[in-house]
């Protein structure tokens, strides 16, 4: 989720102790297999969730509330932390399955200092590189908690992508932040949020590492045409997420909403409404786009077309933004609504990219 720590939405909705009245207990089994309490609207309704955070009545436990957090306060949350499913047998397994498939060339591009053995991380190239094509760039697990961004990374190269090779040149990186992937955790082990830290001389290894990968293809030549960045949106970003977020900075916590659906981030300095079009279209024969909510916005910001919403990527430091390519956006996936599942999701990741890429094809 490409949330802004300082948006407060508010709706005038019933709401108990838990939920809005709308809103129903139930479980989604996630790829590493374990049972996750999610918040689901009953009878299918498509509606904005209010998942109630504990940290609404009580602090957060680590820090002191109003103040923001130094080494030990980041230390103390770094103890907390402990690992939840693993990189190795649910990613890099994946990834070395592909390292023959036709077409590309499996690059490791670094690995993350806290534990290099374990966190190396991977990108996947076309192997006929050609000056002449455009060049796309695909990632996923910027913030590694967002599960679909990985798979809907690897399904795109296990299927489809092969057949795009001829228009483009294509690289992607499916895991940018492995320690998060294992920990489910959207920040990294310093507690820093990676995607918002993709400029040069940031504090964290995901970035830097992805940025000098940029780096040495486009010291070679290589300007990038389109940028496709996949996330979810998840409830646990209103009941952990957001709450640490607030503590860490020394601020209040306030509480929002998360929306029901797809929806895509795309760059205030460059719109490009078609483009995200043709790729809400794609996406739609999958899973069912956000609407906007009460006030016409999705997480705060105003709804400028069915599915999309606008921010400043680069002065937020997001990930969409390092390349600098004129077509670039943060796909948005809802992985807790009751009319998606792990496979709806991973497949909705794939739409968006095979929407965005067939737009361009058809520009050339």
């Amino acid at each position: 989720r490409v949330w802004c720590s300082w948006t407060v939405l508010v709706l005038s909705l019933p709401w108990n102790s838990n939920t809005v009245s709308c809103f129903s207990t139930a479980g989604r089994a996630g790829v590493a297999g374990g049972g996750v309490g999610r918040i689901r609207p009953k009878n299918g309704a498509s509606c904005v969730t209010m998942k109630k955070s504990p940290y609404s009545t009580m602090p957060y436990p680590v820090g002191t509330p109003g103040t923001p957090w130094g080494a030990q306060e980041r230390v103390a949350w770094l103890e907390r932390q402990s690992v939840k499913r693993s990189y190795e047998d649910e990613v890099v397994s994946k990834i070395k399955a592909l390292e023959k498939a036709p077409g590309f060339e499996m690059v490791q591009y670094g690995a993350l200092s806290c534990n290099p053995e374990k966190y190396p991380v991977y990108a996947f190239k076309s192997k006929a590189w050609d000056s002449e094509k455009p060049s796309c760039l695909v990632t996923g697990g910027v913030h590694g908690y967002e599960t679909s961004g990985v798979h809907g990374a690897l399904l795109f190269l296990e299927t489809v992508a092969e057949q795009y090779n001829s228009q483009f040149n294509l690289l992607v990186a499916p895991c940018v932040s492995p320690w998060g992937y294992e920990h489910i955790q959207r920040w990294n082990n310093n507690a820093d949020d990676v995607n918002r830290n993709f400029f040069a001389g940031g504090p964290c290894d995901e970035c830097n590492s992805l940025m000098d990968l940029i780096t040495s293809f486009r010291d070679k030549g290589t300007a990038f045409t389109a940028h496709v960045d996949l996330h979810e949106t998840t409830d646990t970003d209103e009941t952990e997420f957001r709450p640490a977020l607030a503590a860490r900075d020394g601020k209040k916590y306030e509480e929002d909403t998360i929306p029901d659906g797809f929806y895509l981030v795309g760059d205030t300095e460059a719109p490009q409404p078609e483009w995200h079009r043709a790729m809400i279209e794609s996406v739609r024969a999958v899973t069912h786009i956000a609407p906007a909510d009460s006030q016409g916005n999705i997480i705060g910001a105003k709804v400028v077309q069915e599915g999309c919403i606008l921010y400043p990527i680069k002065k937020l430091g997001l990930c969409a933004s390092m390349t600098g390519a004129p077509y670039c956006t943060t796909t948005e996936v809802y992985p807790d609504s009751p009319n998606a599942n792990d496979e709806i999701c991973n497949r909705a990741q794939v739409a968006a990219v095979t929407g965005a890429l067939d737009y361009l094809i058809g520009k050339q």
